[in-house]
């Protein structure tokens, strides 16, 4: 995913990890589970497997929460800092799709 400085309860699992891409797949088991906080080294698009929210806090504490739909990506340029927690009273998931290639400027 990323350089992260502590480590959250969210549970990631790496499909795919070349020296393109890698795709993971993020779970949290219970409302308020975290990703911890982290800095995206490489370019990304999060692929939701679910209909949910998640609550987004960046480095000034400003939270924010986000609805996702299943199936409906979204994207997001390398340098973004923030933890993501979940924001549901159930298991919740998505996929992240990381752009190795972006850290060095690659198409």
């Amino acid at each position: 995913m990323c350089k992260g400085s502590g480590a959250g309860t969210a549970v990631p699992k790496v499909f795919i990890d070349n020296e393109r891409t890698r795709v993971t797949e993020w779970r949290f088991a219970a409302r308020g589970d975290n990703t911890g906080w982290h800095r995206h080294e490489y370019d990304y698009v999060v692929v939701p497997v679910q209909d949910g929210f998640l609550e987004l806090t960046d480095p000034d504490g400003k939270m924010t929460r986000a609805e996702l739909k299943t199936g409906v990506p979204y994207f997001k340029n390398l340098g973004v800092e923030h933890d993501v927690v979940n924001g549901n009273d159930f298991e919740f998931a998505f996929m992240e799709v990381e752009f190795k290639d972006s850290a060095a400027g690659g198409a």
